[in-house]
Formats: structure tokens, C-alpha cells, sequence
């Protein structure tokens, strides 16, 4: 890592934050690609790609917690980091920046509902599913509703589903 600018510049592979480190500040990708990776006990998934304007690490402005995920750089990249006395100052400056703010959080939320859903989704047809691909029954045995546990079941599920 080397400071040059405003921005400190990452080699390839060098990790900008790690999972599991304490935050309190967030960044701005000046130049260069990162790579977003969760670490679990099956070992480490990409879960997003960052480029060029886009910010990560946000949450640590808002609350002092642990890191999510590690963001690494993927070849040569270059990063400001702003911490949250900078932020707030400069929102004074011009309160659209924490409009942009939210509005990106708002979009990554929106996009992590969705993931969930498919996810849902794609887990309750492969629990439907027999053995080997047959289809199953999943009301068998004592886990058997009536119709009226069904409709009240599918209620709660749509109202979730509206204050999403």
C-alpha cells in the first residue's frame, strides 16, 4: 500500500479491510476494482464487485461494529478513506451527499430482498422434492394443515411480503 493523492493505492490481492475488524470509517473507490468476499466455514464467496465512484464500509459511520465482509483489491486500486468527523462536515457542506447515501443503502437493501427471496424460493421447490428429484409430499404425517392454517399462512406471507 502506498499514499499518493488524497487516495492510498492497494496492490492486487491487498486487503483494504478485513471481516471481523472494528470499522469506524468508510471509502470511496478512486480507481481500480475490489472484490467483495465473505469468509464462513465453507470458505470464502464472492458476494459483490466494486469499481470506480462506488463507497463500501458506510455502516461503520452509523455504528461502531464489526466489518461484514473483506474487501480486497483486484490488481492495482486506489481508495479514500473517510472518516465519520469528514462525513459529517461535509454533509453540512451539502446535505445530498447522506441523500446519495441512503439512496445507495436503500438500493443495496432492495437488491439483498431480492436475493433472499430467490433464495426462498429456490430452497422451499428443492425441499418440496422427494429423493432423488421426486416430487414429495410436504403435507404428510402430523406436519398436515387444514385449509383454513393454509389461507392464514398465505395472509401473513402476503403481508410481509407488502411492508417489504
Amino acid at each position: 500500500m502506498s499514499t499518493s493523492g488524497l487516495g492510498k493505492t492497494y496492490s492486487n490481492g491487498e486487503a483494504i479491510v478485513r471481516q471481523g475488524e472494528t470499522g469506524d470509517c468508510m471509502f470511496a473507490v478512486q480507481q481500480g476494482r475490489l472484490e467483495v468476499v465473505k469468509h464462513s466455514q465453507n470458505g470464502e464467496v464472492r458476494i459483490a464487485l466494486l469499481e470506480e465512484g462506488d463507497i463500501f464500509g458506510e455502516m461503520a459511520i452509523f455504528e461502531r461494529e464489526v466489518r461484514s465482509a473483506t474487501i480486497r483489491a483486484l490488481g492495482e486500486a486506489r481508495v479514500l478513506t473517510v472518516d465519520k468527523k469528514t462525513f459529517l462536515r461535509r454533509v453540512q457542506e451539502d446535505p445530498s451527499l447522506a441523500f446519495n447515501l441512503v439512496r445507495m443503502m436503500s438500493r443495496r437493501i432492495r437488491k439483498l430482498s431480492s436475493e433472499v427471496a430467490s433464495y426462498a424460493k429456490a430452497q422451499t421447490a428443492h425441499e418440496a422434492a422427494g429423493p432423488k428429484g421426486q416430487p414429495g409430499n410436504r403435507r404428510s404425517g402430523a406436519d398436515r394443515r387444514t385449509g383454513a392454517d393454509r389461507r392464514a399462512g398465505k395472509e401473513r406471507r402476503n403481508a410481509a411480503a407488502r411492508a417489504a
